[in-house]
């Protein structure tokens, strides 16, 4: 156990992991600024805000998992020490984004209200969430970019570029959010949908910056050079594939959380997603940490080493378990503070969030094992295993108790929460068993 926690091993982690997790803890601030803004507009808005966000992640996440192809293959080139090659499985994901990705926000754009209308009952939260989710649309393409970028960097232990260009676009974002759900700066005032389009803004700045940064710094790796482009596309989509369908079929899963929640009430509804937010403080540090361990596992197996890649895994879980632990028990201790941020004129909407923050804050250092190693297995290539386990954890066993319990039986916004803590420990279990296990040693990329 002391071993793996070594100041050696910390220190290098830590060298990849901190531009990462700045870069993550930045994106969680912009979602508490956005919701912060939002909030300001009402439950209403807020509940059409945290719909919309789930239901364009559900849009964009077959794409989200280009990355972790361009990770895995990309490590595995700077660990077989074929570095002229690491940017091929990136230039190959670039033109899948480009194929698949206009295409989808031609159609997205199109039918974003009939699409929200399927999500909720509200007519008010219907029009707002379809004019957000036509805004976040136009960026479609971007984001699949903006993840095969991010993989490509941190894949190469370059995180500092995935930072830069994220805290950029953060930066963009807030002014425009500013600019645009206000009517501030000259700007027309357009609300929810002026939060869309500044999101959608920021998103084509960072592709634009990403590019830059590759221009400068991976030509030597490959970047856009159409030599191997034909041979790695196979490999890069044999990994992407499953890690996309992971990602769809989560985030459907949250979209169906929030339909759920939406069932139960509007005021339930806009609770959950402060509360999503707020956890996102302790869950993004730990997928920063998990992305370093695909990385550090990922050159070792291209080196032949599979007992460090083990090790360098069981590292960061146990530092993501004292990260989200520690973070957890700050949220829990000060819930009531941290949500009187957030929800200032909804005291009935901050009475119903306070006890099942508390609870979730407190359970986050189990919470840690598994989102670390879950970031770790998909990151080296394990996508299949990664997607058929959460998959059934979350669709056949969370998603139709949390039915049954919160609308049927009428538990209401307890037994959402309650049962997400379920889901949680079920899968950070399965990620420990399936790490301890040697299938995953077996991928190729």
């Amino acid at each position: 156990m002391r071993e793996l926690l070594t100041v050696p091993r910390v220190r290098r982690i830590m060298s990849i992991a901190v531009p990462i997790m700045l870069g993550m803890v930045s994106q969680n601030l912009l979602n508490l600024v956005d919701t912060a803004f939002v909030g300001q507009l009402g439950d209403e808005a807020l509940a059409a805000v945290g719909m919309g966000g789930f239901a364009n992640w559900l849009l964009v996440a077959f794409l989200i998992g280009l990355g972790s192809g361009v990770q895995a293959t990309a490590a595995r080139r700077l660990g077989e020490e074929r570095p002229e090659e690491a940017a091929v499985g990136l230039n190959a994901a670039l033109v899948v984004a480009a194929l698949v990705g206009i295409p989808a926000a031609i159609l997205g754009v199109s039918f974003a209200h009939e699409i929200f209308s399927l999500l909720n009952d509200d007519a008010n939260v219907q029009q707002l969430g379809g004019d957000y989710l036509a805004s976040r649309f136009v960026a479609v393409p971007f984001v699949a970019a903006n993840f095969a970028f991010r993989g490509f960097w941190n894949g190469t232990n370059r995180s500092m570029n995935y930072m830069i260009t994220l805290v950029a676009m953060h930066a963009v974002n807030i002014f425009l959010d500013y600019s645009l759900i206000f009517g501030n700066f000259g700007f027309p005032e357009m609300g929810v949908e002026g939060a869309g389009y500044a999101t959608s803004c920021s998103l084509i700045f960072g592709t634009a910056l990403y590019i830059f940064l590759a221009f400068m710094r991976a030509r030597h790796n490959g970047f856009m050079r159409l030599k191997g482009l034909r041979e790695v596309m196979p490999t890069v989509l044999r990994l992407s594939v499953p890690a996309g369908f992971q990602q769809l079929f989560f985030s459907g899963g949250f979209v169906v959380f929030f339909i759920i929640a939406g069932k139960v009430g509007t005021e339930e509804l806009a609770a959950s997603n402060v509360i999503i937010n707020l956890m996102l403080v302790c869950v993004l540090p730990a997928v920063g940490l998990g992305l370093t361990g695909a990385s550090l596992a990922g050159q070792a197996m291209g080196a032949g080493k599979l007992q460090e890649a083990r090790s360098w895994g069981w590292s960061v879980a146990m530092l993501g378990s004292m990260l989200m632990g520690s973070l957890g028990l700050v949220l829990a201790i000060g819930a009531r503070t941290w949500l009187e941020i957030f929800l200032p004129d909804s005291p009935q909407t901050l009475e119903l969030a306070v006890v099942p923050l508390v609870i979730l804050g407190l359970f986050q250092a189990f919470d840690g094992i598994g989102v670390v190693l879950l970031n770790v297995l998909v990151g080296i290539g394990d996508t299949m295993a990664a997607f058929k386990i959460n998959t059934t954890i979350q669709w056949l066993l969370f998603l139709p108790l949390a039915w049954l319990f919160a609308v049927n039986l009428g538990y209401g916004m307890m037994a959402l929460w309650i049962g997400m803590i379920g889901y949680r420990a079920l899968l950070a279990m399965s990620m420990f068993w399936r790490f301890r296990g040697s299938g995953w040693t077996k991928v190729e990329a």
